[in-house]
């Protein structure tokens, strides 16, 4: 009965111990490039909806209508990473390019 049950057994464990794939010749994979894009939609509804709302028009805590503003970009960054008034900094909080992404969508809630 032993002798049966080994030759049911090795062609199962012959297939297990195939040989290695060697991958020493591949080029490494860069996170960095199959990292995929930010979307400034998501960061905003995540991080920024609950007081300017989905449109930017909210006004709720205080926070400006942002289908009026007239801040540049670069001026948006600034504000959303070291914050203003009670609007909190995000730079602890958000990476360099989600705050980049939110800051670019919130340029599109121009009336």
């Amino acid at each position: 009965m032993k002798r049966f049950v080994y030759l049911i057994l090795l062609p199962v464990f012959a297939a297990c111990g195939g040989k290695k794939e060697d991958t020493s010749t591949a080029p490494p994979v860069s996170m960095v490039e199959n990292k995929p894009a930010v979307e400034g939609s998501k960061v905003f509804k995540i991080s920024c909806a609950v007081c300017h709302g989905p449109d930017g028009k909210l006004g709720l805590n205080g926070s400006k209508d942002l289908s009026v503003s007239v801040l540049t970009l670069e001026e948006r960054i600034a504000l959303i990473t070291k914050g203003k008034g009670v609007m909190p900094a995000q730079e602890n909080i958000l990476s360099a390019e989600e705050i980049k992404a939110a800051a670019e969508y919130s340029m599109t809630l121009k009336k």
